[in-house]
């Protein structure tokens, strides 16, 4: 690739990436990719904890718990079945309520 045109990718990003920022997701969006991310772990058993916790629990969330699941779905899977099964200390900022839901386990069909 000419390194002009990679200089014109280079120079575009930045606004691509603002203009994301910028439009805010509508309520129903987030929920739809936070379903597709929670479903789509990497493992069966993190898909079904982190999926069969999404289904469960989505319908009733305002905007801050689901800023809350979407943070969650950024780490890591081991983590996140860990502290479920509280087998590891859960961090301050994913303490709580829905944390404490997440740990009930009562929505995983076995």
């Amino acid at each position: 690739m000419p390194a002009s045109m990679l200089q014109r990718i280079a120079m575009t990003l930045p606004h691509l990436a603002a203009s994301l920022r910028a439009s805010p997701m509508d309520h129903d969006t987030r929920l739809s990719r936070a379903k597709f991310r929670a479903w789509h772990r990497g493992t069966r058993e993190a898909d079904y904890l982190v999926g069969g916790f999404f289904d469960q629990h989505h319908a009733n969330w305002d905007a801050e718990e689901l800023d809350w699941f979407e943070a969650l779905l950024d780490e890591q899977d081991a983590d996140i079945i860990a502290w479920a099964l509280q087998a590891q200390t859960v961090p301050h900022h994913f303490a709580g309520s829905m944390m404490r839901a997440m740990q009930k386990l009562d929505y995983v069909k076995v």
